[in-house]
């Protein structure tokens, strides 16, 4: 059976690999619009903390036998708790100076962070096994559906709108809200704005680790595996909006689904079809498809 003249198990194999990277495109970009919303800062490192994660995962099995389950727990609080460190002794000194300053310090700690990896395991992909309860996948007739994928497109929806909900729709999601607006004020109501900053920024290094250990037995676990990824997650933030929480989930899922479908029909174009969409949302809309005009 063919759809459009494109057999229907290679357009379904297409949408599976798109949705996938879809869901890594909005985890990532929510912690990177988590973190913007209420840092102001562009955190080039996130890519640098998604490889923490896969790698913590990697070093949690080898050296103490942890496997992938306690991993997922485990990995986000590690990376979690160096991101709050970076905030604590570096960017917190940068946010009354222009917002450069923290894009330069973010992307020097990405490099000197990949590089030390890269020296102490190579540029090689490190095998990370799947979780035996995941193995095997379901035959739905016009796809081969792996458990493990499933999994983690059901895990990414669900951590994202999970957030979604605690930003948009809580008493701490408002205090966050508030916080980025006058952070002044809602200090005067006897709240700590720089501990909220701080376990923010280390709630959204957190997710982009989380997502590094889901990623570990798809495509293995490498120093280099979040350079690549940061500029096409960068490139989906800015069309969501920056800052916007529900634009970096519908936009991350989407842009995953049109590139799968790009590879399908044009594959020559699969690799910047993100980029040009991106060009045409900011001449159209430059503060992005969810974010607020200024």
């Amino acid at each position: 059976m063919e759809i459009f003249g494109v057999p229907t198990q290679a357009l379904f194999g297409q949408l599976l690999i798109g949705l996938i990277n879809g869901s890594f495109y909005a985890l990532l970009s929510l912690g990177l619009a988590v973190i913007f919303g209420l840092l102001n800062i562009i955190n080039f490192t996130h890519g640098a903390q998604y490889m923490l994660g896969a790698f913590c995962a990697y070093l949690l099995l080898e050296k103490l036998g942890i496997g992938y389950w306690w991993s997922l727990l485990l990995a986000p609080i590690i990376v979690g708790a160096t991101g709050v460190v970076i905030e604590r002794l570096m960017l917190s000194k940068l946010y009354k100076l222009d917002h450069l300053y923290g894009l330069l310090l973010t992307f020097g700690l990405a490099l000197i962070i990949q590089g030390v990896f890269r020296n102490e395991y190579g540029s090689a992909g490190l095998p990370y096994a799947m979780p035996e309860q995941l193995t095997g996948g379901r035959n739905l007739g016009f796809m081969f559906l792996p458990n493990y994928r499933a999994w983690v497109i059901v895990a990414s929806l669900v951590i994202c709108l999970g957030t979604w909900y605690v930003i948009e729709r809580t008493k701490l999601g408002s205090y966050l809200r508030a916080a980025t607006e006058n952070p002044a004020l809602v200090q005067a109501f006897g709240i700590n704005v720089p501990r909220m900053i701080t376990l923010t920024y280390g709630f959204g290094v957190a997710l982009a680790a989380l997502a590094g250990v889901m990623a570990a037995p798809i495509y293995q676990v490498s120093p280099q595996m979040g350079a690549d990824l940061i500029i096409v997650v960068f490139a989906v933030v800015v069309i969501g909006g920056m800052g916007s929480i529900m634009g970096s989930i519908v936009t991350g899922f989407g842009l995953g689904l049109i590139e799968g479908l790009t590879k399908v029909f044009y594959p020559e174009a699969s690799n910047t079809v993100i980029f040009i969409i991106m060009a045409i949302v900011l001449l159209i809309r430059p503060a992005g498809l969810f974010g607020t005009q200024k």
